[in-house]
């Protein structure tokens, strides 16, 4: 079964490929991120997925542009939470290609990630491969997460601090700050 496995970088994508190879899935990555920001960070992540793709001989779909304002644009539109407007456009945009593409079914990396609301996503997933007739292939890859962190940083694959957009960034950082700031007084 040839596998689009959307991927938000290469970290997470490391134990998603071994994981689905294994199982005798052949998988190709697909690179479609417009919640990524800034832009410093877009391509850092770009970039590090290019090199893992490349060193695993994965074939890559670049798809979209840096989408900072149709993102911000987006989420300032809509009445559901950015996270939840992030995994539709995402999964959309996955399950677009995937049909266009003549894949049997997509999956996503994100399902990795211990930090991402599974329920919601696995739900978004399936609707969207209903919506454009191309099987959603949901995996529990969390059990592969600090493992897969691991390898990563084995590989000297550039490590994220947040998980995406300028709201996941201001959140990481500025908790940080207020942590601080509440510890010290």
């Amino acid at each position: 079964m040839n596998v689009l496995l959307h991927a938000c970088c290469a970290p997470c994508s490391v134990k998603c490929v071994e994981t689905l190879r294994r199982e005798g899935l052949v998988p190709s990555i697909l690179w479609f991120n417009p919640n990524i920001h800034p832009y410093t960070e877009y391509i850092s992540r770009r970039d590090s997925l290019l090199k893992y793709c490349s060193e695993e001989e994965l074939p890559l779909i670049y798809e979209g542009e840096y989408g900072l304002r149709t993102f911000l644009d987006g989420v300032s539109k809509t009445d559901t939470s950015r996270c939840e407007f992030c995994y539709c456009t995402r999964m959309a945009g996955a399950a677009s290609v995937a049909k266009s593409r003549g894949f049997d079914a997509f999956t996503t990396t994100l399902l990795i990630s211990p930090y991402q609301n599974h329920e919601l996503l696995m739900r978004i997933g399936h609707e969207q491969g209903e919506k454009y007739g191309v099987e959603f292939l949901y995996r529990d890859f969390r059990p592969f997460f600090r493992e897969g962190q691991a390898a990563a940083r084995a590989r000297g694959l550039y490590m994220q601090k947040y998980c995406g957009c300028i709201f996941s960034e201001e959140e990481r950082y500025l908790g940080k700050k207020k942590k601080k700031e509440a510890s010290a007084k």
